[in-house]
């Protein structure tokens, strides 16, 4: 009890935190069962190949691949535009062995003397990312299941998770998983994951991260209902920090003028965060992150968001700038001399922005 009263009393709110979550698409193909399963039988006849170049003298024959009744074998499924239940499922079986007996075929060779070196790098990282798409394809046909624990959706990008979004147009989206908060129409990236989360599970680290940047708790936070849970509700309530939302519970009968003005207030506050996503996607590249390596597509995934922090600081650079120039009395624009306030970019050799040396405007001959 004394703590919390040090809390009320000691600790000043102050500020508004708005958190949310969204997804970075990744540069990926839309992942089926039957076209990874048919990338990676590829993949392996590229790898027996390579690996049967220096066992030509002692090896007579090259292990047989089967990769053209294979590859018919996928585009008689492929081309269909309806494919029933049980045909997927016939066709997903047939490449699950003929990739079975290409990985076995990969395992004699390197038993008959030849080295992974003879690979190249990525296609020894392929060929481990094999092995695992093949586990689980086999794990979920047996099983007649949709779904398995780090499911790969990329042979390229084995990092890459399905994130289930549910919203409309767009169920799943393939990419990372982003946990942002916004202070003063600034955006701060809290934690990028490659796995699906909850975010409700971070609403305490991003407001105890908001506090030792700021030096105080904030006064109100503005989530959606997935934060809303018991747990954060009673944490925010022992630190004296408002949540927005209805309480829980069954919605009461009678709601006061009072109340409902403060619900509306707070949504279209949180609204800015929606904002800055999707500037950041349709003004920028969050929409479709191109990098291939997970650590590359976080790095532009972070200059992504420090870019939409430079935009907001680059406006209120020039607000001030031009408020210098207005008269506070009229609020007219005053125009020095020395700035071209009808600057156009299609008469940029024409036309000069600033002239300083003889402080008029002038053209360039």
């Amino acid at each position: 009890m004394l703590s919390r009263q040090i809390l009320y009393c000691g600790e000043q709110l102050q500020g508004k935190l708005i958190l949310d979550a969204t997804c970075a698409p990744a540069d990926i193909k839309y992942p089926t069962d039957l076209g990874i399963l048919n990338q990676a039988r590829i993949e392996t006849e590229r790898i027996i190949d390579n690996l049967y170049k220096p066992l030509r003298v002692k090896l007579r024959k090259k292990p047989r691949t089967s990769r053209k009744i294979a590859r018919k074998e996928y585009l008689k499924v492929a081309k269909k535009r309806k494919v029933s239940y049980q045909e997927r499922r016939k066709a997903i079986g047939k490449q699950l062995k003929y990739l079975k007996k290409n990985l076995g075929n990969i395992e004699d060779l390197i038993q008959a003397g030849a080295s992974l070196e003879n690979l190249s790098k990525r296609q020894k990282n392929c060929l481990e990312t094999i092995k695992k798409v093949y586990e689980q394809q086999q794990s979920m046909w047996e099983n007649k299941t949709q779904s398995v624990p780090q499911r790969i959706v990329s042979l390229t990008q084995p990092h890459i998770r399905p994130i289930v979004r549910g919203k409309a147009g767009k169920t799943i989206e393939f990419g990372a998983k982003l946990s942002v908060s916004c202070v003063d129409n600034y955006v701060f990236l809290d934690k990028i994951s490659w796995e699906n989360f909850n975010e409700s599970c971070h609403l305490k680290e991003q407001v105890e991260k908001y506090k030792e940047t700021f030096g105080y708790y904030p006064e109100s936070v503005h989530v959606d209902k997935i934060y809303r849970t018991r747990e954060n509700r009673n944490w925010c309530k022992e630190r004296g920090i408002r949540i927005s939302g209805p309480k829980l519970g069954r919605p009461p009968k009678n709601v006061s003028e009072e109340e409902k003005k403060q619900a509306h207030s707070d949504e279209c506050f949180r609204n800015a965060i929606e904002g800055k996503f999707g500037q950041a996607k349709r003004r920028f590249s969050l929409n479709l992150v191109m990098t291939k390596l997970p650590e590359t597509s976080i790095t532009s995934i972070a200059i992504t968001f420090l870019v939409v922090n430079l935009c907001k600081l680059l406006r209120q650079f020039l607000s001030l700038f031009l408020s210098l120039f207005t008269n506070n009395r009229t609020g007219e624009l005053i125009k020095p001399p020395f700035i071209n306030f009808d600057y156009n970019l299609n008469n940029f050799y024409v036309l000069k922005l600033i002239d300083l040396s003889e402080n008029s405007w002038s053209k360039v001959a």
